[in-house]
């Protein structure tokens, strides 16, 4: 429902600012998060957004989902044309670069997050069949 996601990301962004990136609703779940601080590909400004990760060795892979809504997420655009961008995972701000994946390293990469959070499966459901948008961030 629309109403409950723009309550969850006010409540998880509030709880960011209030911690430093400590704490957020994700680790709450028992999943992992972080804050992927980019530049937005049309306006150039600082954005910032909570996204669940899964630890990939010394990467971390992301999963475009907004939600499953039929569209992909702005913040993807922002990597695609930006790739150099900053994270920050509990408190700890580090720079990494983003790679779209596909193929065959999508296709690992997408059954390590849906065994992370089965839901993945349910949003492309809910996009009508998009093929989510799967990132791996690589320390800079």
């Amino acid at each position: 429902m629309p109403w409950q996601q723009k309550a969850v990301i006010g409540v998880d962004r509030l709880l960011y600012r209030l911690t430093g990136g400590r704490v957020t609703l994700v680790s709450f779940s028992g999943q992992t998060g972080l804050t992927l601080i980019t530049v937005g590909a049309k306006s150039g400004a600082r954005r910032e957004n909570q996204v669940q990760y899964v630890a990939d060795g010394a990467s971390m892979l992301v999963v475009g989902s907004n939600w499953g809504k039929p569209h992909h997420p702005a913040w993807t655009a922002n990597l695609l044309k930006n790739p150099d961008v900053r994270v920050n995972v509990r408190g700890e701000v580090r720079d990494v670069r983003a790679e779209l994946l596909a193929g065959a390293e999508r296709e690992a990469a997408w059954r390590k997050m849906v065994a992370a959070w089965p839901a993945f499966e349910d949003y492309v459901e809910r996009s009508g069949g998009r093929e989510l948008r799967v990132f791996r961030l690589t320390p800079r």
